[in-house]
């Protein structure tokens, strides 16, 4: 699976358990440190927590190492790092107030959408 499947992957299983505002940022021609980055939002720091619980364990079980988390005792802000795919879990307004979409206004955007039947994503 290459980076960009990996993105879209936990994009899906963000979405799946409710993230809000899901969003991939290609980073790749950008910046060193990493390929992409998955940014959601969460109405709850149990949801934030939740959220990250939800990736690592998912990703875990498809044999996908996580190199580090930051953040999940506060739960304003988790950041996980999976090497080329880092994802950050935001409470809604810190993710306002930081607004990486902002620093990173140069980075295409892959913005997800579900299909009725779950089963599949599109991207733009």
């Amino acid at each position: 699976m290459d980076a960009k499947q990996k993105a879209l992957k936990i994009a899906y299983l963000l979405q799946d358990k409710k993230a809000h505002e899901v969003l991939i940022l290609e980073l790749k021609d950008l910046t060193i440190i990493t390929d992409y980055f998955v940014i959601c939002s969460a109405f709850s720091t149990t949801q934030v927590r939740a959220l990250s619980e939800y990736v690592e364990e998912m990703m875990d079980k498809e044999g996908f190492n996580l190199f580090g988390i930051e953040g999940f005792s506060y739960a304003h802000w988790i950041l996980m790092d999976y090497g080329d795919v880092i994802v950050h879990i935001f409470l809604e307004e810190t993710r306002r107030y930081y607004n990486l979409e902002r620093l990173w206004l140069d980075a295409p955007r892959i913005q997800l959408e579900v299909i009725s039947d779950k089963s599949s994503v599109i991207y733009k």
